[in-house]
């Protein structure tokens, strides 16, 4: 079907427009259809795509402005279309020097093939990132087609936010133990005599405390930075979850919990599990840590068998845990914010980014997280991990 665009030829997809032969030259040659640079080879139009395009025949002139490149742009592409493209795209770095004349995509070096992207402003300071890429007929042949994409800086700016949020987090989570370390270890060398051992003791103890404080938070940004750039490493070896889930009810009892607000459920054999026991450990304390802390109650852990993981046969036995408590539970406008970074359920303190960090633990062994309403009101979290044995096991 024929397409009207904005310049009003007929047969050419909206956004394009036919390319303008130089004066005394031939016209380009126009694709047949189906061929490479046909765009109705995978039917889809140029308004179609959710980044700017703009495309520039090997004469220079805009041939392509779609819809997305005038939202970003802020330009008409009536304006644009037909015109020489560092009239009808003109940018500078951030020098306030011409893109254009500095990487001169058609008098430039021959073996070039494309621009990385990069910052750069249009007129009246409006940022976007751009990036180019030059289509040659053959190696070191003229510029055919100058292919140029843009994307707005919105997504950059909320990554350079949610960067400096977590700088500031752990800013001032570090300021208070660091706090306490410095004035304690000072008065201690400065007045060491005038304490008493039971003193000299409890300042020590507080030391102490507050350095392990330190050393988790340092942990989690290690971790963060692992699973934001897909570097986090799982050493898998059998795991006896229910040991482990036993050994952190046990750890809480001796920190002064009762022993009778946990109620520990294994109800039948479990699968050999494969994974890491030291990030296995990171689960569950944090997800117990969350339920003592901000939940009420019984805390319930139950340990059962899963199946159903995935969409293979080496995938469909696992081991699910289900941690759940008694107390006001979470919102649930607030459950699809859970496992992001800085939420927290309540203000008695904490980083904000344990639960996003169990998630990112969970993934990387193959597994799933969810959060729900527990039985008796409060919150209920439930992860299951595959069986996950090495592939010389199978």
């Amino acid at each position: 079907m024929d397409v009207m665009p904005q310049n009003g030829m007929r047969g050419v997809p909206a956004g394009w427009a036919a390319a303008v032969p130089a004066p005394g030259q031939e016209p380009p040659a126009v694709p047949a259809a189906g061929s490479a640079t046909d765009p109705y080879q995978l039917g889809i139009d140029p308004d179609d795509l959710p980044d700017g395009l703009v495309v520039a025949d090997e004469h220079g002139r805009v041939i392509c402005f779609n819809a997305a490149a005038a939202r970003i742009t802020a330009l008409r592409p009536a304006d644009a279309l037909g015109r020489p493209m560092e009239q009808a795209l003109p940018l500078e770095d951030l020098d306030g020097r011409r893109w254009w004349q500095l990487t001169d995509p058609y008098g430039g070096l021959a073996i070039r093939v494309a621009q990385p992207e990069r910052n750069l402003l249009l007129p009246g300071g409006r940022e976007v990132l751009v990036s180019a890429r030059y289509v040659r007929q053959r190696p070191r042949g003229p510029v055919r087609r100058l292919v140029v994409t843009l994307r707005g800086t919105e997504a950059r700016r909320r990554t350079e936010r949610s960067h400096a949020e977590l700088i500031a987090t752990v800013a001032h989570e570090l300021r208070s133990p660091l706090t306490s370390v410095k004035g304690f270890t000072a008065t201690l060398l400065a007045k060491w005599e005038r304490f008493t051992e039971d003193q000299k003791k409890l300042m020590l103890e507080t030391v102490d405390a507050d350095a392990n404080r330190v050393t988790r938070l340092i942990a989690e940004l290690l971790d963060i930075s692992r699973i934001d750039s897909g570097r986090l490493e799982v050493r898998r070896q059998p795991v006896d979850i229910a040991a482990a889930v036993r050994h952190h009810v046990e750890a809480h009892v001796a920190a002064g919990q009762s022993a009778e607000r946990f109620a520990v459920r294994v109800p039948g054999p479990l699968p050999a599990l494969w994974a890491d026991p030291d990030k296995i450990d990171q689960i569950l304390g944090n997800l117990l840590e969350n339920a003592v802390r901000h939940g009420d109650g019984t805390v319930t852990i139950e340990v059962t068998r899963a199946a159903g993981i995935g969409g293979d046969d080496r995938t469909t036995e696992g081991t699910a845990v289900t941690v759940s408590d008694e107390g006001p539970g979470i919102p649930e406008e607030s459950m699809g914010r859970v496992f992001t970074r800085f939420w927290r359920g309540s203000k008695r303190g904490g980083t904000g980014l344990g639960l996003y960090i169990v998630k990112g633990i969970v993934e990387a062994h193959g597994g799933t997280i969810s959060v729900g309403r527990a039985p008796g009101g409060g919150a209920e979290f439930r992860f299951i991990l595959p069986v996950g044995a090495p592939a010389y096991l199978s």
